[in-house]
């Protein structure tokens, strides 16, 4: 699953830092989160950086793309290997 920031977004600019694969972004009028980069912090964290650090608590999970934990995690792996080493 991914998330989905809603229009309650404040764009207090919290999320879009706290993500470790940069799946945050600022949109047309608010925040949004691309789904093929977020893996709901699965690999990095026990719970979304996002939804944790949230003062308006406007990011659900998204019914229009939905993922096992395991979907998740390949996810993650796939992002990470693509990763160049610095």
């Amino acid at each position: 699953m991914a998330l989905l920031i809603t229009d309650e977004c404040i764009n207090c600019d919290v999320c879009e830092p706290a993500c470790p694969n940069l799946a945050i972004y600022m949109g047309p009028e608010i925040y949004e989160i691309n789904p093929a980069l977020c893996t709901e912090c699965v690999g990095h964290f026990d719970v979304p950086q996002c939804v944790e650090l949230c003062p308006v608590a406007c990011i659900p999970i998204d019914p229009n793309h939905t993922e096992s934990r395991e979907e998740l995690q390949a996810k993650f792996e796939k992002l990470t290997a693509e990763k160049p080493e610095a």
